[in-house]
């Protein structure tokens, strides 16, 4: 005897494609969008906008850490300037800076 579990009606069937095709319908409609152009070209956007922000909050990182080294050179913990390092900078930037004063004086002339 067979059995009548597996035995479907044909308004079963009917409303079994229609699911199945709705469903395919949503599944194409999601890879359409997935590959048009505008997407891709935003997907690449996304990854580079992404890659950059990395990339910078990397460079920030560490041009914050060079600046905190410099200052520690010249500040002590207090925040009181540290005059044995800073008066010698001063007089080798003043220094460089009247050389180039020179300089541009004499070609001038």
């Amino acid at each position: 005897m067979a059995d009548t579990s597996d035995i479907r009606t044909p308004a079963q069937i009917e409303a079994d494609i229609k699911r199945r095709r709705e469903v395919l319908a949503e599944t194409l409609d999601e890879i359409g969008v997935r590959v048009h152009p505008k997407t891709i070209m935003g997907d690449a956007k996304a990854k580079v906008a992404s890659s950059v922000d990395h990339t910078l909050g990397r460079a920030y990182v560490q041009v914050n850490r060079v600046v905190s080294d410099v200052k520690a050179q010249f500040v002590d913990e207090e925040g009181s300037p540290r005059l044995e390092r800073v008066v010698p900078v001063a007089l080798v930037v003043v220094g460089v800076v009247g050389l180039l004063t020179l300089g541009t004086r004499r070609r001038r002339n």
